[in-house]
């Protein structure tokens, strides 16, 4: 195998709205690291954005399943994806070091290197994916009882629960998988992964919640199992595009597989610190739950509407954000850190700009979203405030998430895990309290740190960044 990415010839490489559209939806044999920034953005960003908002639809395809069976059917999956926000967690971490790694040696040309990556992002994968499914299958019912739910709900969501968490090993390969992929530029085939695993949970949710045809009747538990199948398809789609597939941008040997405990201690370095990173970032919202439950179920009820709106929006920006970290990391491999830096900033640019729109229309027409998911007045009024108040912070939101998967994807895990413990342990959180609690302000307080702390973190980041120092790490 040449140790070369292979590229078309200079003429062949199209830039037309057309071809830019094709190459990120079929996949794409460009090199990177040469020619206009802006075509290599939108093809790495459509299928990134576009997976990230699928990644979204597993709990609501559920959901929406499920809330035909009750309330309690629901407190279940909602228990249980409480939890599981902290397996995502774990599992975009680990991504981030494969991510990383892999387009540092593309950029290198390195290809041996980047299979050899591939191979140990497995290995790590599976060792934590055991720990994990393990602690889940003993303690589910533990779990479900900590989290307050009744003792009806643990005895029906237990089944639930063991069969999410003790198969997680389908969720993190999912991330991790499609991170290899970003990472060699694949992100067509990310997608692609996507949209088979999605496809059959819409198809199987209703067959094993309800009974139809020759399918046994599971109720919330057929819900689980439907999601764990169209996972596992998704992830064997994806193990065969990368380690069989002989036609791919990265070609998987034999010798590839030979473990290198440097290798292994490399990634964990790296993972390691991104998983802390989204810890921190994910936990954080649970603060603000503790600070927001004194005023009322109402008030709670009203920020999960407006969250779940938030972070629904939010994750196809996401996608652009990867896409960035993925030009970060190929070009600083090519030796390239200026139009590395310069991909940084249009992509924060775009995102910025995006962002800012949705955020625009939350804020003139918050009562039009709110009211898809609730009739509630008092719920209306404290959700429409969160989405209101929060969308003035939306563009400095998009510029900072941004920088933050740029810093990962130069394999700079540590700023970015600096910068959301102090901006949301040491800043948001406590700012919060005051406001609620000392100043007035009440659940609006809340809403209002939450703005402020998106505006605080893409300023700080958006500094970091132009100081340069992400150039110099070393993957």
């Amino acid at each position: 195998m040449s140790s070369n990415v292979e590229t078309p010839p200079t003429e062949e490489i199209k830039n037309s709205f057309s071809s830019v559209l094709r190459e990120a939806f079929v996949g794409t044999t460009r090199d990177f690291t040469k020619g206009p920034i802006l075509p290599a953005l939108i093809i790495l960003a459509i299928p990134m954005i576009l997976e990230m908002s699928m990644e979204a639809l597993f709990a609501i395809v559920d959901t929406f399943f499920v809330a035909k069976l009750g309330a309690e059917p629901v407190a279940v999956v909602g228990f249980t994806e409480s939890v599981l926000a902290l397996v995502y967690a774990v599992a975009i971490g680990l991504s981030i070091g494969g991510t990383a790694t892999v387009a540092r040696r593309f950029g290198e040309q390195d290809l041996d290197g980047a299979a050899r990556t591939a191979t140990h992002v497995v290995y790590l994968g599976l060792i934590v994916s055991v720990v994990m499914g393990a602690a889940g299958l003993i303690f589910a019912p533990d779990i479900l009882r900590f989290l307050g739910a009744e003792p009806s709900v643990v005895e029906l969501g237990t089944p639930f629960a063991r069969i999410m968490f003790g198969t997680n090993v389908v969720i993190v390969f999912l991330f991790l998988l499609n991170g290899v992929f970003r990472g060699a530029g694949d992100a067509a085939i990310a997608l692609r992964v996507l949209i088979i695993a999605n496809g059959l949970n819409i198809i199987l949710d209703p067959l094993f919640i309800f009974g139809v045809w020759i399918f046994p009747e599971w109720g919330v538990t057929g819900a689980a199992v439907a999601t764990v199948i169209g996972r596992a398809v998704g992830v064997t789609y994806a193990f065969w595009a990368l380690f069989l597939r002989k036609n791919g941008r990265l070609e998987v040997r034999a010798e590839h597989w030979r473990f290198d405990p440097k290798l292994i201690v490399s990634l964990i370095k790296i993972s390691g610190t991104a998983v802390l990173q989204f810890l921190i970032a994910t936990l954080s919202w649970s603060g603000l739950v503790i600070i927001l439950a004194p005023f009322g179920t109402v008030a709670l009820a009203g920020y999960q509407i407006g969250l779940r709106v938030i972070i629904f929006v939010l994750l196809p920006a996401v996608g652009l954000a990867n896409a960035a970290a993925t030009l970060v990391g190929q070009n600083l491999g090519a030796g390239q850190p200026e139009r590395a830096e310069r991909s940084v900033w249009l992509a924060g640019a775009l995102n910025a700009g995006l962002l800012g729109l949705a955020g625009l229309f939350f804020v003139i027409f918050p009562d039009l979203v709110v009211s898809v998911f609730t009739t509630d007045p008092q719920v209306s009024t404290y959700a429409s405030d969160c989405l209101r108040i929060v969308g003035y912070g939306y563009a400095f939101y998009g510029l900072g998430m941004v920088m933050e998967s740029s810093f990962n994807g130069a394999g700079d895990t540590w700023t970015p895990t600096y910068l959301n413990f102090f901006v949301f342990w040491m800043f948001e959180i406590p700012l919060a309290y005051v406001l609620a609690n000392h100043f007035g302000y009440g659940p609006q307080g809340v809403f209002w740190s939450m703005t402020l702390a998106f505006s605080m973190l893409a300023v700080v980041s958006a500094l970091l960044f132009k100081r340069g120092k992400w150039k110099l790490k070393e993957v």
